[in-house]
This record gives structure tokens, C-alpha cells and sequence, in this order.
């Protein structure tokens, strides 16, 4: 009874016909037995109607899908088929004026970082962003870093270090200036001879050494040394408190690249280079002392040295730079094996006065 109930209720039964008045008996024959449902061999409950009956009066439920569909399919049609006017055929300015927008901005910022200030006409500005020439043209200054490979065990920066910021000013000096040829610090007039400039003397005296993370001013300028050579003089300062670290000068001759001999200065040369000329003394006093020469005597001797291929520059000959290197080296191992035999006299001795 449950389950035909349930089923009834789910299920849609077809309406009785018009011309009959009332709906018939479930399991009652047309006839006049008063058949009864065999349920199973379950009683049927007795009723006030004298038996269970169940009203097929469910109507069909309406037809709404098809309705939904057929609005849904009439919407997109006449979507699909709008009228095309020129408002439709318009592209989306919005990613257009996004553009436009971050392109104006990056002006704007481009422009706040540009730097106002009015510049003196005694200073111009390197484009190559190497430095700069102050003081009427004369005077060239480069500011340097000191970077962690360039100290030392001490933390501070080496001789070496300074001595390429003294080179590499020098270099840059020339370039700036707009004098720079082909070669390694030649003017165009030195290359058309094949002239190079070498380093015949230099004095560095170091006041105090810079540390990591130090930044160096370099100074550096050019003055006449006798008839046929260059001085060139560097001051190195710290560059936040203008304490003077370094005091450097040097002197400069030519020398022919073929030959590989000395050369004078001609006459083209020196009307290139000549109104670069500062007249002032050099800011390390010149030392006439002259290095004894060594010979097989000597204490400790090194052979067998040999200039190896990262010691050579553009104009195929030792750097200066390169043999101050050499000189530390040697001075260094000498100190050491010096020291090693002073700890071990030291220790020789201390048994010594243990035994006795």
C-alpha cells in the first residue's frame, strides 16, 4: 500500500475521462462482485468507506521548460542580430588610455629625477659618466669604491688597488679630454708613430690606507718634466670627509712600440698635449736616492720569474702596476721566511735553557 501510494504520487496519472463522475475503486471490477485487492496476504483495514482509495485528481504539471528555452533562444537572436551602428564598431579605448597613461607617468618620473642645478662653465660633465674635469679644464677627478676583491686580509685596500685607481684616472683623464687614439693611453699623433707612454719613475706615499666600502676621490693632473718627458700627479681623499689618503707623482716618456726604444717628444705630440700642461711642483717631493743594484750576493733571490699573459696590457708590455705586485710578493715571502726562522731560533734556544 505504501509503495502503490508512493508511486502515485510521483508518477502523473492520466485524468478520467469527462462523461464519468467519479474516479473507480482500485482493484474493484466494473461489475458488481465488489472484488478486493490482494495485498499479500495482508488484511485490508476497514474504513467508514468501506475500503482505502486514492483520488487520481494530480494534474500535469505545466510545460515550463520548453517556455524557458524558447525566451532563452529568443533573447540570443535578437542579440545576435542588434542593428550594427557606429557605437558597436567603436575598439575598447580602455587598454588604449591605460598605455597612454603609464607612458605619461614615466615622463613625469623620468623628469622629477632629472637634476636642475645650474653647472659652473668650469665643469664638464663626462658623458661616459668616468668622471669629471674641474678646475678650467686642467684637473680631472674620478671617484672610486672600494670593493671586497680589492682589500686585503687586513680588511683595507692593497697598494695595488690604489695604484690601478692611479692608473685608470690617468687613463680616463685622456679620454675625457678627447685626446684618446687607438692605443693605451695614446694620442692620435703617438699612434700615427707607433708611441707609447711608459712609467719611468713613480712615488706613492700613503697617509692613510681606505676600507671597505670607502669611497675615494682621485685627482689627478699633468705638468712638463724637462724636455722630453710628462710628470703626472694624483691626491687621492676620502670623498665624504676630504681627508687626504694618498699622495702620488710620476714621470712619463715615450717609447716606440716596434723598436721598443726610447723616443722624444715631437713637435705634433706636444702641441697636442702641451696646453693640458699645469705649472706646479709635483706634491711628493722628488727621492734622487737610487736603488742599489743587486747582484748574486744578495740574501734571497728569486729566478726563473717570467711575465705570464694577464700581465701584459693592450700595448703588449708589462703593466707598472704588475711589478709593484712582483716587488710585494717577494717582500712578502722574505718577511715570512724571515719570521719562520726568528719563531724557530726562539724555539731553539727555549729547549736549550730547558736542558741546561
Amino acid at each position: 500500500m505504501v509503495a502503490t501510494a508512493a508511486t502515485a504520487s510521483f508518477l502523473p496519472v492520466p485524468l478520467p475521462d469527462a462523461g464519468k463522475g467519479k474516479p473507480k475503486k482500485l482493484g474493484g471490477g466494473g461489475g458488481g462482485g465488489g472484488g478486493s485487492v490482494n495485498l499479500g496476504g495482508l488484511k485490508q483495514k476497514q474504513g467508514l468507506c468501506g475500503g482505502l482509495q486514492v483520488k487520481a485528481n494530480a494534474q500535469a504539471p505545466p510545460k515550463t521548460v520548453e517556455k524557458v528555452e524558447n525566451d532563452l533562444s529568443s533573447s540570443s537572436s535578437s542579440i545576435s542580430h542588434a542593428p550594427r551602428t557606429f557605437i558597436n564598431q567603436l575598439p575598447d579605448w580602455s587598454m588604449l588610455l591605460a598605455a597612454i597613461t603609464t607612458v605619461f607617468l614615466a615622463a613625469e618620473k623620468q623628469w622629477m629625477m632629472l637634476d636642475w642645478k645650474p653647472r659652473r662653465p668650469d665643469m664638464l660633465i663626462d658623458p661616459f659618466g668616468i668622471g669629471k674635469i674641474v678646475q678650467d679644464g686642467l684637473v680631472f677627478r674620478q671617484n672610486f669604491p672600494i670593493r671586497s676583491y680589492e682589500i686585503g686580509a687586513d680588511k683595507t685596500a692593497s697598494i695595488e688597488t690604489l695604484m690601478n685607481h692611479l692608473q685608470e684616472t690617468a687613463l680616463n683623464h685622456v679620454k675625457t679630454a678627447g685626446l684618446l687614439g687607438d692605443g693605451f693611453g695614446s694620442t692620435p699623433e703617438m699612434c700615427k708613430k707607433n708611441l707609447i707612454w711608459v712609467v719611468t719613475k713613480m712615488q706613492v706615499v700613503v697617509d692613510k690606507y681606505p676600507t671597505w666600502g670607502d669611497v675615494v676621490q682621485v685627482d689627478t693632473w699633468v705638468s712638463a718634466s724637462g724636455k722630453n718627458g710628462m710628470c703626472r700627479d694624483w691626491l687621492v681623499r676620502d670623498a665624504k670627509s676630504g681627508e687626504i689618503l694618498t699622495r702620488a707623482s710620476s714621470v712619463w716618456v715615450m717609447m716606440n712600440k716596434v723598436t721598443r726604444r726610447l723616443s722624444k717628444i715631437p713637435e705634433e705630440v706636444r702641441a697636442e698635449i702641451s696646453s693640458y700642461f699645469v705649472d706646479s711642483a709635483p706634491v711628493v717631493p722628488e727621492d734622487n736616492r737610487k736603488l742599489t743594484k743587486l747582484d748574486d750576493s744578495a740574501n734571497f733571490i728569486r729566478t726563473g720569474l717570467s711575465p705570464r699573459w694577464n700581465d701584459l696590457d693592450v700595448n703588449q708590455h708589462v703593466n707598472n702596476v704588475k711589478y709593484v705586485g712582483w716587488i710585494l710578493e717577494v717582500v712578502f715571502c722574505s718577511c715570512i721566511i724571515i719570521i719562520l726562522s726568528l719563531i724557530s731560533f726562539l724555539l731553539l734556544v727555549d729547549i736549550l735553557v730547558r736542558l741546561v
